[in-house]
This record gives structure tokens, sequence and C-alpha cells, in this order.
């Protein structure tokens, strides 16, 4: 059996690159975070017509009419170029939210568990919700993704926590909604992490010390090393679960994906020294976006109770017979 990623599938990931790179290139990242730009409509549009939002709608309701394994590796070049905005929300609504699947609504969701919500002022709906609810900016680690607590009103729990709901992470959200946001999540993070290696082993060949490129130090090639494994592993993962669907293969996805974010991103500003903790470098959009994106749909905990409560199911128990 052949897992590689098709012909079709790899002119589908080339040509999102393609579109991302041109049309949200670094210097379009950087002008975001000047401007506190959260959501480029514009972008938006564009991804909406290119059929990323409507990648997984049936074509006979406009969509593509593909399915979760190229989902995957577009979402996974999104998280490459770090662009911000909660793409899996909208893509998770194109069907449900009018002008989901078109890019001209934004969509937010209540995917971090709690009484906070990403981009509820750049929002036109909130998937599974009756209108956008009220809520107070917060400070975020992240520039480009705004945050906002619910209110409560008379002392009620916020949308996520409602009791029925089904879930934690808001009124109606299956299993479903949660493995798919959560392995689509996944893929942004893998994105982040085999961009921050990227900028790692390029730094390492251009910075000189002592008379030589500091990637011919050992410390600094075992960092890259590194992050190289836990970047392919993840995205291993990652494409594992996207064909099966198993919630255990889901859950170990986002689990992986989010410590080769996290940890890549770490270690990229490792090699990066001193100049890694200034604002002109990218490293730190990276670490922030991927801090934001480790809470969001299932945690490291809740992947972790996930898997152990397979273990039972899993084991094989000796035969008393003998």
């Amino acid at each position: 059996m052949d897992f590689q990623p098709t012909e079709d599938q790899r002119a589908l990931r080339a040509g999102v690159r393609d579109l991302l790179e041109g049309r949200y290139g670094r210097e379009a990242l950087r002008a975001s975070v000047d401007s506190g730009t959260a959501v480029d409509r514009g972008l938006w549009r564009e991804l909406g017509a290119a059929g990323f939002f409507a990648l997984r709608l049936p074509e006979s309701e406009g969509g593509v009419g593909l399915g979760l394994p190229e989902a995957v590796l577009v979402f996974e070049e999104a998280g490459r170029a770090l662009v911000p905005g909660p793409l899996v929300a909208t893509h998770l609504a194109a069907g449900v939210v009018p002008g989901a699947a078109a890019g001209t609504a934004v969509v937010t969701a209540f995917d971090l568990g709690g009484d906070l919500v990403a981009y509820l002022g750049e929002a036109d709906a909130v998937l599974g919700a009756d209108g956008l609810p009220d809520g107070e900016p917060v400070r975020a680690a992240d520039p480009l993704t705004p945050l906002h607590r619910v209110r409560r009103r008379g002392g009620a729990a916020p949308p996520g926590d409602a009791p029925g709901s089904g879930s934690a992470y808001g009124p109606g959200y299956g299993s479903a909604y949660v493995a798919e946001g959560a392995l689509l999540t996944a893929a942004l993070q893998v994105g982040s992490a085999l961009r921050t290696m990227e900028l790692a082993v390029r730094y390492a060949g251009e910075r000189e010390q002592f008379g030589q490129p500091i990637g011919a130090f050992q410390a600094v090639k075992h960092l890259c090393a590194q992050m190289l494994v836990r970047a392919e592993v993840a995205r291993t993962a990652v494409y594992a679960a996207a064909v099966t669907g198993e919630p255990g293969e889901v859950a170990a996805a986002k689990l992986l994906a989010d410590e080769a974010a996290v940890l890549g991103a770490r270690d990229c500003l490792q090699v990066y020294g001193g100049m890694g903790f200034t604002w002109e470098a990218d490293v730190h959009l990276h670490l922030k976006r991927a801090w934001v994106r480790a809470e969001q749909w299932r945690t490291a905990a809740e992947a972790e109770e996930l898997l152990a409560a397979e273990l039972p199911d899993s084991a094989e128990l000796p035969d008393p017979a003998g």
C-alpha cells in the first residue's frame, strides 16, 4: 500500500503554497503584525475562491468534494505561512453558516474550552451559536490572535460550558467537530514546526562564529535534527489520522503536533540566539501561535486522557487457559 501523496494531492499543496507565498508572504505577515490586522477580509475571500473553506463540501453543494487527507495538506501550508484567523472554524462551518464556504463570512468557535473566544471581534458568526455573544477583550500572547472573554449573564456559564451542550467546546459541538477541529489544528502546527526548522537551518548556515557557520557545531546540529524528527513524526501522525479518522490517532496527532510546534519554535529561538528574542525575527510569532493552538479543540491533557481510555480496549489480555 502506497501512503505517499498522489500527484493531484502534491499539485494541490503546491498550488496553496504558491497562493500564500504570493498573497501572504513575510512582508504581508509583518504588515499584519504592525497594523494589528488579525483577519484580512480580502485574503479570506481569496481563500474562499480557491476552495480552501469548501474543500470538503460536496460538489453538489458547490464545494470541491475532497476529504480530510487533502484538507490537512492545505492546512499544513497555512500553518507554514502563519496565516491568522479562525481558519479551522470557518472550514468546519462551510455548508452550515452562509458565506463560510465562499470566504465572505468569518466564523469563529468556542474552541478554547472555556470562556475565551478567539477573533470574536472580527467574526460574523460563532459556530454552533445563535448570534455573537458579548465579550470583553483580554490581552493575548499572539498579536494576531485577539481574545475575548465571553460575558456571563446573571452568573450563567458561557456558551461553551452550557449544560447539555455535549462538549466543553461549545453548543452542539459533537465528537466529529472536535476531532476534525483538532486534526486540522494539528496540521497547522505541523506546518509551523516545519517552517521553524527551515528558519533554524537557514540561519545556522548564514550566521558565523569562530570563523565558520554555527551549523558546523554539534550542539546546533543536534537542535536542528531534533526539530526535523519531531516535525516529521508529527506530520506522519497527522496524515495517518486523516486517512483512518480514528479518535485515538487524531488525539495522538494533536499531541505530537503541538509538541513539535512549541518545542520546534523554542529550539529555533535557541539557534537564533539573541536575535531570536527580537521583535524583528519571526520566531516569536510561531512560538506564540503554537501556544494558542495547543489549547484549541483538544489540549495535551485531554488527548492523553483519551489515549489512556483506549488502552484497556487495545490491550491483549492473556488467555487464562494457557
